[in-house]
């Protein structure tokens, strides 16, 4: 049993102590069970210090160690690198009344280790600040934020005025006040707090008891040489299934099947995608032909896509622009002539009749990956080729209103093909406009307009980087700079460039937002921000250079801080947060497939894994 002093007699030892401005940390989880018995039956001594965690209303208070001296902390070197519990530095706190919680609570969190909190690694750097090394994760009864830059050094010498002005924020924040009347120096060892996870809010059950003898042997398969029979007989069903969905036109496979359910009903979903077929696709190219790779199926959809968008394009009385690339395509068998024909989908028949901005980049996208992999550039040196790309490229590039280098979009032109709220410059269509801008850049030849078409492309890669490295970026510094932005600025000199009212940010984003890490919002258009997070957008910016390095880095740091958020126990959420509520009602149109959690509002899409892994 721990022993404690009353809080009156702390308080009377602290008040003489000098006062120093409270630092902030999260602390995240990482001990076993038999470290926290072992932390919890250690003597507190009277020097001690306590962290305490508020949140909702609750207060709970853990025992810290006693620092030892630096020739222990020397000599106990090798023996503190070999435990398995991460641990964390403080510097120069002091204990406050504020800080304290009755000495019944104090009993409480003593005695119930497996409801105290555990910590993360944090060492010091040469300006005196903290680094944190090891992931955050979450509790279910205290969250707490880590704030540490992620994105260049520029920002890390900002942390103590981000902290200074975080209190002026009018947004709940979850925080950590950790103060103490030691002046600890940075060659003592660590303190040492527990803490719990928490349970993803889109997924009604925790975590917490997972058993990891559950998946030890799916991580020994993963390991496991490819060879082995396990791992094989995976491998054989997986390719076996997508053989089965191959669709054949005159004897020739050209694509693959949407969705294979007998149980669902069809709709659309027999026909060949454009945007669906690229993952199956890139699988037949990564693949030796020799164990069931088939690059000819990537051939024969490139050249009968490419065929299909020379058709005439007509919806109602309106001609679509001719560098269009169909939705989807099928295969029908005419009786009347006994052969096969194509039917492609423009728009027409989609449910909301919107053209697919993203077929064309993702054709482009996949010819690249073919002539990477194959190596036959003849494909793309087709003059017929030659010709689709620059029609596609012609209807992206050509002079209009839009004072942005960004591509303007409706609702539903992309993967999510419903009503969602994306209209305007989506992330999604920006990074994969750019992706198709850096893949056509390496195919097009010179010749003829193609010299001058080259040069438009340099320019908007230039313009459409910028655009998005600056105004869709978004971390811990920047959404404190949106807060205090300044509204109706007329003048080039402006720093709130499109009239953003800060107080339409959302309340979700100061809770979901960590200091390490940051990502690409949704949508930037005048007076909006959309600040939900998409999974596709945002790694196809990795994936394409769009991000820059430090960006990329602080996206995967996000993904990895908010990992049961977005991933969760079936992954992967194409958006967060989910749309509910009256929010849901307006935006979607009481749109029945995308209630929260469901479909292309935060459901979960297995499928796109592959742009997650590759970065």
């Amino acid at each position: 049993m721990s022993t404690l002093r009353a809080p009156c007699d702390l308080l009377e030892d602290v008040k003489e102590a000098e006062a120093v401005p409270a630092l902030y940390f999260t602390l995240s989880v990482g001990d076993s069970e038999k470290e926290l018995g072992d932390s919890s039956e250690k003597e507190v001594k009277s020097a001690d210090f306590f962290i305490v965690l508020k949140h909702e209303g609750e207060c709970t208070v853990t025992p810290i160690e006693e620092q030892p001296s630096e020739t222990t902390t020397e000599k106990g070197a090798d023996d503190a690198s070999e435990k398995s519990f991460d641990f964390i530095m403080f510097e120069k706190y002091k204990i406050t009344e504020k800080s304290l919680c009755s000495q019944n609570e104090e009993e409480e969190a003593l005695e119930s280790p497996e409801e105290a909190s555990q910590t993360e690694n944090v060492k010091w750097t040469d300006n005196g600040k903290t680094s944190l090394e090891s992931k955050q994760r979450e509790s279910p009864k205290i969250s707490t934020e880590i704030f540490q830059d992620t994105v260049g050094k520029e920002e890390s010498s900002k942390l103590e005025e981000e902290n200074e002005s975080t209190d002026k924020l009018d947004k709940p924040m979850k925080t950590l006040r950790v103060q103490s009347n030691e002046n600890i120096s940075k060659s003592n060892n660590a303190n040492v707090a527990q803490m719990s996870l928490k349970p993803s809010p889109s997924v009604g059950s925790s975590l917490e008891n997972l058993e990891l003898d559950s998946l030890l042997p799916a991580v020994r398969s993963v390991d496991s040489p490819l060879g082995s029979t396990e791992n094989g007989a995976m491998l054989e069903e997986a390719w076996e299934g997508l053989q089965k969905s191959y669709v054949y036109y005159k004897g020739k496979p050209v694509g693959t099947l949407a969705a294979m359910d007998p149980t669902a009903e069809a709709l659309n979903y027999n026909q060949v995608f454009i945007r669906d077929f690229v993952p199956s696709g890139l699988a037949c190219l990564m693949r030796p032909a020799n164990a069931g790779g088939d690059p000819e199926i990537v051939k024969n959809f490139l050249l009968k896509t490419l065929h299909l968008q020379g058709w005439e394009k007509r919806i109602d009385n309106f001609t679509l622009g001719e560098g269009v690339m169909p939705a989807s395509f099928k295969v029908l068998y005419d009786s009347h002539r006994q052969k096969e024909t194509l039917v492609a989908d423009f728009g027409g028949s989609a449910i909301g009749r919107v053209a697919p901005v993203d077929s064309g980049f993702w054709w482009i996208i996949l010819l690249r990956s073919y002539t990477k992999c194959t190596h036959d550039y003849t494909l793309s040196e087709l003059p017929e080729v030659q010709r689709g790309m620059k029609l596609i490229l012609n209807l992206c590039l050509s002079d209009g209103f839009d004072t942005f280098p960004t591509l303007l979009c409706a609702d539903g032109c992309s993967m999510i093909d419903r009503r969602m709220g994306i209209y305007g410059y989506p992330i999604e269509i920006q990074a994969l406009f750019y992706f198709a801008l850096r893949s056509s850049r390496q195919m097009l030849k010179p010749e003829r307009d193609g010299k001058e078409l080259i040069e438009r492309i340099d320019k908007r890669i230039r313009a459409l980087s910028f655009h998005i490295q600056k105004y869709y970026w978004l971390d811990f510094t920047q959404l404190n700079n949106i807060y205090r932005y300044k509204t109706e600025e007329y003048s080039h000199t402006a720093v709130n460039k499109f009239n953003v009212i800060p107080e339409s940010i959302p309340d979700w984003v100061f809770d979901f937002m960590p200091l390490r890490g940051g990502y690409l919002i949704g949508n930037v258009s005048p007076a909006r921000m959309d600040f939900r997070w998409f999974l596709v957008g945002n790694c196809i910016a990795i994936l394409s250079s769009l991000a820059t390095p430090a960006q990329a880095t602080a996206i995967m740091d996000l993904i990895e801080e908010r990992w049961e958020d977005l991933i969760g126990e079936m992954p992967l959420k194409i958006v967060y947060p989910a749309l509910e509520g009256h929010e849901w009602r307006t935006v979607t149109g009481f749109d029945p497939k995308n209630t929260r959690w469901s479909y292309h509002n935060g459901g979960s899409w297995p499928g796109i894994y592959h742009v997650l892994i590759v970065p």
